[in-house]
């Protein structure tokens, strides 16, 4: 009778030992993914982050990017422990789950607490942008030593078919506009079809002047790029939930059972 209990709890350490490596598996797929997203949320924002003076929303894809790198030293050790079955390994991958989980938490928090409009950070993105997308653009467009935020201004324009941040009048009082001895306007980059001093007319035919300023247009932008954040930050968390209840019930079988 003995015997057929030592080998049913050796039957459900295997069995256990194999859902744990297939965790894993899928682990290391999610990992990916998590880093995937942050390297893609930075990449694609790159050229935007110049605009803002806060590093709050970058914050958020860094620490998916760190989460997504110890996935798979992780994932490393969650292989070993299973297949070796060491306990002592078994916890310390029970412990990188758990900072995992909380790592992707706090960014999905952090972006998410950006997303809702509720106290007290109510419209913090937004009030954000609103007071400091006008001033970068006539301060720091075509400026020595800005070409980030010329470029990321330009970018800007044409991506989202805009003319400065409430409207094409914003570039007025822009340093390089009064500055400039070609009677220019607004900048190239708000001609429907760019060419060079195409920005000395600002008729509605040549330049995004009825489509309205960027700021909106850029803050639905930032606002869903926090929201996928926040999705994938959280979502792929719960998963590790999972692992840290396999790792506990495996680590629970090898120290009862006898080999």
């Amino acid at each position: 009778m003995e015997t057929q209990g030592d080998k049913t709890h050796t039957c459900g350490t295997i069995c256990l030992k194999y859902l744990l490596f297939l965790f894993n598996i899928l682990f290391w797929l999610a990992g990916g993914a998590v880093l995937a997203v942050g390297v893609w949320t930075l990449m694609e924002k790159s050229d935007y982050i110049s605009l803002l003076n806060s590093s709050f929303y970058s914050a958020s894809a860094y620490i998916l990017i760190v989460a997504g790198v110890i996935v798979i030293v992780t994932g490393i050790i969650g292989c070993c422990a299973t297949l070796k079955e060491m306990k002592s390994l078994l916890v310390v991958y029970l412990i990188l789950l758990l900072c995992i989980f909380l790592l992707e938490v706090i960014a999905g928090v952090l972006a998410y607490i950006n997303y809702q409009e509720c106290f007290p950070f109510c419209y913090q993105l937004d009030e954000e942008l609103r007071q400091n997308l006008k001033v970068t653009m006539q301060q720091k467009y075509q400026q020595p030593g800005e070409e980030s935020v010329t470029q990321a201004v330009d970018r800007l324009h044409q991506e989202f078919k805009c003319c400065g941040s409430n409207n094409y009048s914003d570039w007025r009082d822009s340093v390089w506009i009064r500055a400039a001895d070609n009677r220019q306007l607004v900048p190239d980059s708000c001609c429907k079809t760019p060419s060079v001093l195409c920005g000395r007319r600002d008729h509605p035919s040549n330049i995004y002047k009825v489509e309205g300023g960027c700021i909106l247009k850029l803050e639905d932008f930032i606002l869903s790029q926090l929201y996928i954040l926040g999705a994938v930050g959280i979502g792929i968390a719960f998963l590790q939930l999972v692992g840290m209840m396999f790792t506990c019930c495996l680590y629970r079988n090898l120290k009862e059972d006898p080999y």
